[in-house]
């Protein structure tokens, strides 16, 4: 089939690679246009434009397709111009007017990283773990104009482990999502069959996931020693939990794990020990949590041995 791949960054660089080892011929890739990126905020290719490039596809990068504008419409006429049988979808940033998703001739799939109509949006992975879900996966749709809303054609289950961050789960969503996208598309006659299945999403198990900010990243000692940890895990690689050493200047917390240390009676905060496997922290239910990953402004991240031997943190200090 004729596929063309719209994404940007590695969750959807890993289905278009999966997607270049079939028979199918990916005529174009869409993508976002070029990021500053690093220190030294140079224009960086996305995940997906490098790899097209390096197996010589065209690669098409507009602003926006709207139809309001000449803009929109010169790249609705030239992603049109393909004739594509498909168009996949995965992390793309871009919104598609419904000119778009009747183009190619079996519609637009999306490869979304949750079980829909759980955490619909724009950061489901972050989202299931914080609000301790047992598991998630991703779903197979066909696209609708409105935000995740398309039928469901095909699901994968991944269980979320106690250690996941978002980073490691992202990297099992990303295959998974990968192996279903070529499963679905294995045949034209394989799609149609899960076209013909779809399913409609039931709207009264919708969840939003709405989009991450860096100030929901603080440290609320308060809560209980399980949701921190959530909280923690769900905000690795970005926007990183912090614990606020003065108005300038946040500690970085990028791991952790629950404590069995004794925190009864003790203050929400408070360090209750320093030992080979990290910081223990009393919480709000009066149960402890080890921080087990730190990173000091300035400084790169900080194993538990590190941490001691920086002699910055003792027992009895309590972090705000």
């Amino acid at each position: 089939m004729k596929i063309i791949f719209a994404g940007t960054p590695e969750f959807a660089a890993t289905a278009l690679a999966a997607l270049l080892n079939t028979q199918h011929d990916i005529v174009a890739v869409y993508t976002q246009p070029d990021r500053k990126a690093g220190r030294g905020q140079k224009l960086t290719a996305s995940a997906v434009k490098q790899l097209a490039l390096e197996h010589g596809i065209p690669v098409y990068q507009p602003l926006h397709f709207k139809s309001s504008t000449e803009e929109g419409l010169a790249a609705q006429a030239e992603l049109a111009a393909f004739n594509a049988d498909v168009m996949v979808v995965a992390a793309y940033g871009l919104i598609l007017p419904q000119a778009v998703l009747d183009t190619p001739k079996y519609g637009c799939l999306n490869i979304h990283g949750s079980l829909l109509p759980r955490w619909r949006g724009a950061a489901p992975i972050q989202r299931a773990i914080a609000s301790g879900d047992a598991e998630t996966g991703v779903t197979i749709m066909k696209m609708a104009a409105g935000l995740d809303t398309g039928d469901m054609m095909y699901k994968t289950i991944c269980p979320i482990e106690a250690t996941d961050t978002s980073a490691s789960l992202h990297d099992k969503l990303a295959v998974q999502g990968a192996e279903a996208t070529v499963k679905v598309l294995e045949s034209e006659d394989s799609l149609k069959h899960y076209l013909d299945g779809r399913e409609v999403q039931d709207e009264a198990f919708t969840v939003y996931a709405h989009k991450l900010s860096k100030a929901e990243a603080k440290i609320d000692w308060t809560l209980d020693a399980a949701q921190i940890d959530r909280n923690i895990r769900a905000f690795n690689p970005w926007p990183v939990a912090f614990i606020a050493l003065d108005e300038q200047n946040n500690l970085r917390v990028w791991n952790s794990q629950l404590s069995e240390q004794d925190a009864f009676g003790k203050a929400a905060g408070t360090i209750l020990l320093l030992d080979k496997h990290g910081v223990h922290v009393a919480c709000g239910d009066e149960k402890a949590i080890c921080l087990t990953s730190l990173q000091w402004p300035g400084g790169k991240a900080l194993n538990p041995v590190q941490v001691n031997q920086t002699q910055k943190l003792a027992a009895g200090n309590t972090f705000a």
